[in-house]
């Protein structure tokens, strides 16, 4: 886990507390909305994610994710608003995602995560 949170600190420019917190809702968001075998094997492949997931799980994305929920539930609209909501910029909420799921690739596999990132409408677009 260390290894993720160096390297997504790094790539956003941020401090690792944020790079926990933003993993942290990324795999909160991840287990909630995308396919249960396939989330097993990521954070099986990443040890303290369960922990860290569990850590961020009730992050609210203050008014970006209530707008997020009004308009359809959720979904990858209320991941931004959270992650807003924890100090990201747009431009860091997707190198926060590209490396984390580089970083994915490298310890699940690819076939886990494009499984992942298809079941899961407009993640492709942040990762």
């Amino acid at each position: 886990m260390e290894e993720l949170l160096t390297r997504v600190a790094g790539a956003a420019g941020i401090n690792e507390e944020l790079a926990r917190k933003a993993v942290g809702i990324i795999l909160a968001f991840l287990q909630k909305e995308g396919p249960a075998a396939e989330i097993g094997q990521l954070m099986a492949a990443l040890p303290g994610a369960q922990a860290l997931a569990d850590a961020e799980g009730g992050a609210k994305g203050g008014m970006l994710g209530a707008i997020g929920g009004l308009m359809g539930g959720g979904g990858v609209m209320a991941l931004g608003g959270q992650l807003m909501g924890a100090g990201l910029s747009m431009g860091q909420i997707q190198s926060v995602s590209k490396e984390m799921f580089t970083v994915g690739r490298e310890k699940a596999g690819e076939d886990a995560m494009g499984a992942i990132v298809g079941a899961i409408p407009g993640l492709g677009q942040f990762v």
